[in-house]
């Protein structure tokens, strides 16, 4: 399945449809993605040995990726046939109007948020057991919470910030050579929803009124 006009906004794809939403749902498949992310492009067997699976296992769910829309075929070198992301980022929204679309995220959340919790915290885990840690590793490690009020055209500007920051690391995956000296590989884990626990701001009253 290729990316639709719709997906691509800024080199975002954007999904909602479940199915598609539901070929995301699966931990080797979500490692493939991040793996891919990471190197840029790689082969069903080069992904084996870096996730411990069979290349049989690897090579179907790369299919099925593909089949999703998330990933397509990179140049061949030679015989080997590795597999490149359609786009580095990727923004799942449930359709409000489809209730299999809202449950197919919900699936996917609580999986990787549940995934990126483990990364994180065995990032932590990692920092006291090690005896001596590197200065430059503290601010490199922070968790960070906010809340604000804004309305939906205001938080869309806020998302577009936020791609805009990232904008200008792009390449660097592809291209170790513009990577400068003492550059590590960062994560970040991004969620926004509103709290529905407090009412939206209401309208102010018509002079009329």
């Amino acid at each position: 399945m290729s990316p639709t006009p719709d997906d691509a906004d800024r080199g975002t794809l954007r999904v909602s449809d479940p199915t598609r939403v539901r070929a995301l749902a699966h931990p080797v498949r979500l490692d493939l993605l991040s793996f891919l992310d990471d190197v840029g492009e790689a082969t069903a067997t080069e992904c084996a040995a870096h996730l411990h699976q069979t290349v049989a296992n690897c090579s179907f769910h790369l299919r099925s990726l593909a089949k999703a829309g998330y990933i397509e075929p990179a140049t061949p070198r030679g015989r080997e046939r590795p597999w490149r992301v359609v786009s580095r980022e990727r923004t799942i929204t449930p359709d409000p109007e489809d209730t299999a679309s809202r449950r197919a995220v919900l699936e996917l959340g609580e999986l990787s948020v549940r995934r990126e919790a483990d990364r994180y915290t065995d990032h932590l885990r990692r920092l006291v057991g090690t005896e001596v840690v590197p200065p430059e590793l503290i601010p490199l490690t922070q968790l960070m919470t906010s809340a604000y009020w804004a309305t939906p055209e205001e938080n869309a500007e806020v998302t577009a910030a936020l791609h805009q920051l990232a904008d200008r690391f792009a390449g660097r995956t592809t291209d170790p050579a513009s990577r400068p000296a003492g550059a590590r590989l960062m994560r970040v884990f991004t969620a926004m929803n509103p709290d529905m626990d407090h009412e939206p701001t209401p309208a102010p009253p018509h002079p009329e009124d």
